[in-house]
């Protein structure tokens, strides 16, 4: 029986439609590779954490994703690259380093590594982390924290101007988890301010549409 390939099935409207149906119900491809690529990362003893639109899912935000985004540190990319490429992942064109592919359904995997900047790549206050820290294990895979995802997100927003989709992602997580002003207290100071004024902006508009 032939594998069903994932980029395929985006080019359908009817089949990617179905398939974002079973991404938000905890099926599909994406989460078939995700639990399969989190358990072989165990196996091999690579330390990672999920980040990206995936990240945002296992926090709650519903939003369809067309690949999986990994923070690894540069030795787990090593290993990475010497232990699991050809053995069920390839890269995603010839040269590629940190882009790769599922080889059964073809699912783009992105990684990020410790040390980087978020946004425009840039040197700021806010960076990529060891992968052993700011982490939490929902569902069995090991996600980025909420007040890490925040941070990195509004890093990425503030620095780059074709990065303001993170921004309305920080905006749609303050909305679902109703996060108040004091949760800026867990974030870097350089994006507080940022924080605060999508939190109060939020606010703004709850309040005008209180009847009472």
């Amino acid at each position: 029986m032939p594998k069903t390939d994932f980029q395929e099935v985006l080019s359908s409207p009817v089949q990617a439609y179905q398939e974002g149906l079973a991404f938000f119900q905890g099926r599909g491809m994406v989460n078939a590779t995700l639990r399969r690529l989190a358990a072989d990362l165990e196996q091999h003893g690579i330390e990672y954490s999920l980040i990206g639109a995936v990240a945002l899912n296992q926090h709650g935000y519903r939003r369809f994703t067309e690949d999986i985004d990994l923070l690894l540190s540069q030795d787990g990319l090593a290993k990475f690259q010497s232990e699991m490429v050809g053995r069920g992942y390839r890269p995603a064109f010839p040269g590629a380093s940190k882009r790769f592919r599922s080889t059964d359904q073809n699912v783009p995997i992105e990684i990020v590594t410790t040390g980087e900047y978020p946004g425009d790549g840039r040197p700021k206050p806010v960076q990529f982390h060891q992968p052993s820290e700011f982490y939490e294990v929902i569902d069995g895979v090991r996600t980025l924290t909420l007040e890490k995802l925040i941070e990195l997100k509004l890093a990425s927003g503030i620095s780059a101007p074709d990065r303001l989709k993170d921004l309305a992602d920080v905006q749609e997580l303050i909305r679902l988890k109703n996060l108040d002003a004091e949760f800026a207290e867990r974030l870097d100071p350089s994006v507080r301010g940022k924080f605060l004024e999508l939190q109060q902006a939020i606010a703004r508009a709850r309040d005008s549409q209180d009847p009472g």
